[in-house]
């Protein structure tokens, strides 16, 4: 048989825990040794130690409050006891080596260095790293905090922080048509052949070169021409095209502003419209009176929201007026106006007899949509130059500065060192505005597109500019800087034209959505849009304009000299 499992004998102690006080006699069978007394292995650890939870904790504590000054482990402690009197003395001087807390590491190039007596070879990479994760959260920090002090809801996306209205009214009576998102804009593409000339109209006058070495310490005043005609007539208004109409020249009618309009489509994000007449066979791509394509768009597609009130020179609105009125002003002062001029077939059309207008030449171009299908605009130059006695044509424009906090770069500090920085952030901030320009450009064949950077005397003065560079680029170098593809351009155009002579006969408005990146086409009234020169009301300080004014702006009967007249009346 298995032998059993014999447990030893156990004392019975009537007095308390643990052994009584007598030592285990020589017959017990028992394998411990005699006399020694149990010891922990390490003082630190409480492993084998006897608890005697019947121990009176008040002993030698103070009074009642001695409970709170006693030990947790005072149930453990046999430093008192003279069951072990030689650890008493050791005990009495014992301390805990890891007493305190072990010390949290401080993460970063010296902790790494210092955790360990023996040298260790530097983390250079890993330092770089952590160096420029910091950099951009501080980075990415202080954009949150710009960003939240300048929009008006948190819960809008940054650029939807204003809300934006149509350019046009619309009417409950209008039928909508069609509704065609810009994403299927930016897969057109389709090629035309080099454009014919029809008539050209008008008369330039020779750039003045000076200007070119224009900096910011040589900067020139901006002067005003009161005196000299601008004219934006639109496409049906307009005497040669409507002759060129009558003797089927053509079966597509625009002119340069609206067929760029329609080119950089994609990349617009305020409101604007276009009224499209389809008569017989024929289509006129049309704007209307006191439309937003008269003025210029100024921070278009920043980032940053304008202020919303129209009456702040800052506004979106006072800020296209002052725009156009840059514009007008810089593109005659850059000419040399001593009656010298290069004459075309035709005067210009649009002016009367006598009357003093601006240097512009009218170039009325037809392109080849399709074998039946021929489309003719109307497309401007500003100036020319004759280089080794070639003439070049030239078109003018002037961004404008009004405030460095919006655009972030002071254009007097950094044009001079830093112009293409400058740039950049104009192709950011106007990417609409200069794309147009350069599809301009490219429909009048413009040999030269000179950009002039016009700036406020004072951030808070709108009225006095200052001219503080002029550069000049190749249009198809410059497209091609800006991605605007020509291709894609014409592809646009041609996508829409089909769309429109697919309509019936009558008069619709093509609307981009003030809040959505797409356009719609409505069918309106054969009167809409006849007798409203302006859309809304004028504000009271427009209406109280003085009497000469009322009668001078009365005279224009489609010029627009009077952007100047609205700039001054608005802060009447």
């Amino acid at each position: 048989m298995v032998g059993g499992f014999e447990v030893g004998a156990v004392p019975f102690n009537p007095d308390g825990w643990g052994p009584p006080d007598a030592t285990v006699t020589p017959t017990t069978t028992s394998t411990l040794p005699l006399n020694v007394p149990f010891a922990p292995f390490s003082r630190s650890e409480k492993l084998g130690r006897i608890a005697d939870f019947t121990r009176n904790l008040n002993q030698g504590q103070g009074g009642p409050g001695g409970r709170k000054n006693a030990a947790s482990d005072s149930v453990f402690d046999f430093t008192a006891d003279d069951s072990f009197p030689s650890a008493a003395d050791n005990d009495s001087s014992f301390r805990l080596v890891d007493g305190k807390p072990p010390p949290r590491p401080k993460f970063g190039p010296k902790w790494r260095f210092n955790q360990h007596n023996r040298p260790q070879l530097p983390q250079r990479r890993d330092e770089e790293v952590e160096a420029k994760k910091r950099e951009a959260e501080k980075e990415r920090a202080r954009r949150d905090r710009h960003y939240n002090q300048n929009r008006s809801n948190q819960n809008q996306p940054r650029r939807e922080a204003a809300v934006f209205k149509s350019s046009v009214e619309i009417q409950p009576e209008w039928n909508m048509r069609d509704q065609i998102p810009f994403s299927t804009f930016t897969k057109l593409s389709f090629s035309v052949p080099e454009p014919e000339d029809l008539i050209l109209c008008g008369g330039l006058e020779f750039y003045d070169k000076s200007f070119d070495r224009i900096t910011p310490k040589a900067e020139r005043r901006l002067e005003r021409f009161k005196n000299r005609n601008f004219f934006k007539v639109t496409t049906t208004d307009d005497p040669v095209i409507r002759r060129l109409a009558n003797e089927d020249k053509a079966t597509v009618f625009a002119t340069d502003n609206i067929l760029a309009t329609l080119m950089c489509a994609t990349r617009s994000v305020y409101s604007w419209d276009i009224v499209v007449q389809r008569v017989g066979n024929k289509l006129f791509f049309d704007k209307r009176d006191g439309s937003q394509l008269d003025l210029l768009s100024v921070h278009e597609t920043s980032q940053e929201p304008l202020p919303e009130a129209k009456d702040d020179i800052n506004s979106a609105y006072s800020l296209s007026v002052e725009a156009a009125y840059i514009n007008q002003n810089f593109s005659q002062q850059v000419l040399f106006r001593d009656g010298n001029k290069v004459a075309f077939d035709e005067p210009n059309p649009f002016a009367n007899e006598g009357e003093e207008v601006a240097s512009v030449a009218y170039k009325y171009r037809r392109w080849k949509l399709d074998d039946d299908m021929h489309l003719v605009a109307r497309c401007e130059v500003q100036s020319v130059v004759e280089v080794n006695k070639q003439r070049s044509f030239l078109t003018l424009n002037a961004l404008n500065e009004f405030d460095p906090k919006y655009s972030g770069v002071d254009w007097r500090q950094k044009l001079e060192t830093q112009r293409g920085a400058v740039l950049a952030t104009e192709l950011k901030n106007n990417a609409n505005k200069l794309a147009k320009w350069t599809a301009q450009a490219l429909l009048a064949s413009a040999d030269m597109m000179k950009l002039g950077y016009v700036s406020r005397v004072h951030p808070r003065d709108h009225f006095n500019h200052v001219i503080l560079a002029v550069v000049g680029y190749k249009p198809k170098d410059f497209a091609s800087q800006i991605n605007l593809n020509t291709s894609n351009m014409w592809g646009i155009v041609k996508s829409i034209v089909d769309l429109c002579m697919k309509l019936n006969e009558g008069k619709y408005v093509l609307v981009k959505d003030p809040s959505k990146p797409q356009v719609r086409i409505y069918e309106v009234p054969a009167d809409a849009f006849e007798n409203d020169y302006v859309e809304e009301p004028l504000p009271e300080e427009e209406q109280a304009q003085p009497p000469e004014e009322n009668a001078e702006n009365a005279e224009a009967n489609g010029v627009t000299n009077d952007v100047e007249d609205k700039e001054i009346d608005a802060q009447a």
